[in-house]
């Protein structure tokens, strides 16, 4: 399994938010924009809340089994490895859809004086927010579920 990359995360969130932007000045020509939902920040911030308890819960887990605490819960490989890819698809999804909201919310401040537009430039600025959010708990999630490196790779033969 590959690890996310901050690099591809930045450019799937620049290009859906220059689409989205041209997108909105185009819908914008040819009639009314459509409206950022109220529950577009809400649903990314609860995405962003589960793949932080998810990664709080498996690294408590995971110091209980090292430290073999009596009674301690392990953790199956395949669980660790089924939570990283749901992290990782949340993150590439937040990219894409903070990105839209971006490029809908850059265009959008042209317009502030406008009681409604200044509404959805805001709901659109906590939607990016909370897609930074959850691509923050995917790389704390990962990070969690990393398996530590090999010390025998790094040893020099005698």
């Amino acid at each position: 399994m590959k690890q996310l990359r901050l690099g591809v995360l930045a450019g799937l969130f620049a290009v859906a938010g220059i689409l989205s932007w041209g997108g909105a000045r185009l819908w914008e020509s040819f009639g009314t924009l459509p409206s950022v939902p109220l529950a577009a920040p809400i649903v990314l911030a609860v995405i962003a809340v589960v793949l932080t308890a998810t990664a709080l819960s498996l690294r408590s887990r995971l110091r209980a089994q090292r430290e073999r605490r009596p009674g301690a819960k392990g953790v199956e490989p395949l669980m660790a490895a089924r939570a990283v890819v749901f992290g990782q698809a949340s993150a590439l999804v937040a990219a894409l859809v903070s990105g839209m909201y971006g490029g809908t919310g850059v265009f959008l401040l042209g317009s502030l004086d406008i009681p409604a537009r200044r509404d959805q430039a805001i709901y659109a600025g906590l939607s990016v927010a909370a897609g930074i959010g959850v691509i923050a708990a995917a790389f704390f999630l990962e990070r969690v579920c990393k398996l530590p490196e090999d010390e025998d790779e790094n040893a020099t033969p005698a």
